[in-house]
């Protein structure tokens, strides 16, 4: 067997045996009836969209909560979206492999793990009792696209792209004692099963990135910078700004201009983006897309 099969086979079986020890059922998990505290947040403030803004600093602190339950739930259902297309691409990678393999039963665990992630996120929106934001109709289409002409590169940078942002930022949640128990419970859970499915993502993304050809190598730079883009800025919903009475064009108009804002998204993407230099996706012209999603310093 290829040395990189091996490689493969040994990281697989490494992350299958985590996943027996450390797997969750947040059914069980999580205290779901217990009721949320008066003055704790959903999300930690610094890392809601309008922290530190004019339109922040005149809210009072009762509307700048209640508009981090929204943003909460904005990234909860933005992520059943994004789970969504993960398993449709992990699906379409594993075709036509052997399904013997240690790397596709891992690949099924992952999708096993994320149907019950969506499934969680799902219910904490119900359980938040805010709209179920969607996506807007144009990236709804454009994520149609890129998940049907992806090609396998691409499958995985796209995995990393929706995993590793929301993985920084839960990190900062789950110990924030400020943050409602339920929340914390939920992103303590899906860091912990993240952190396999990461690995699994980036050690396949480099061995696809040393063996692809050139013209699929291309292909990828070009639609993982476009998905940069997407994912950036899917993750909070216009309507939630509406939800909690502010004027939506005025907020998103603040939240792009917040020095802070920025900051948060390119800290939340530092590591990624240097893995991704280091394995020779960003290049050329395509970087200039990558500035222009606020995950590229």
């Amino acid at each position: 067997m290829d040395v990189k099969l091996i490689d493969r086979e040994k990281t697989a079986e490494r992350l299958l045996a985590a996943s027996t020890k450390h797997s969750f059922d947040p059914d069980t998990e999580l205290d779901w009836d217990a009721p949320f505290e008066e003055g704790k947040w959903f999300w930690p403030p610094e890392l809601v969209s309008l922290y530190d803004t004019p339109l922040w600093r005149r809210m009072p602190e009762e509307q700048r909560i209640e508009l981090s339950r929204h943003e909460a739930a904005s990234l909860c259902s933005i992520g059943v979206w994004f789970e969504t297309i993960l398993m449709q691409l992990l699906l379409r990678h594993t075709y036509d492999l052997d399904p013997t393999s240690g790397h596709v039963r891992y690949a099924l665990t992952e999708i096993a793990d994320e149907c019950r992630h969506s499934k969680m996120f799902a219910r904490a929106v119900t359980r938040m009792g805010t709209p179920a934001y969607r996506p807007s109709r144009l990236d709804l289409g454009l994520g149609r696209v890129m998940k049907t002409a992806s090609t396998t590169p691409g499958s995985f940078t796209g995995t990393l792209l929706a995993e590793e942002i929301l993985d920084w930022m839960q990190r900062l949640t789950f110990p924030d004692e400020r943050v409602q128990d339920l929340n914390r419970g939920i992103t303590r859970i899906h860091v912990v099963e993240e952190a396999r499915h990461i690995r699994y993502a980036r050690e396949e993304l480099r061995r696809q990135m040393t063996t692809a050809p050139r013209w699929e190598i291309e292909l990828t730079r070009v639609m993982s910078a476009q998905t940069a883009r997407v994912v950036a800025r899917s993750l909070i919903a216009p309507q939630v700004y509406a939800s909690v009475g502010l004027d939506p064009e005025q907020a998103v108009a603040q939240a792009r201009r917040s020095p802070h804002r920025r900051d948060v998204m390119a800290q939340s993407a530092k590591r990624l983006m240097d893995f991704f230099d280091e394995i020779g996706l960003l290049r050329g012209p395509t970087v200039r897309v990558w500035r222009s999603s606020g995950l590229l310093a």
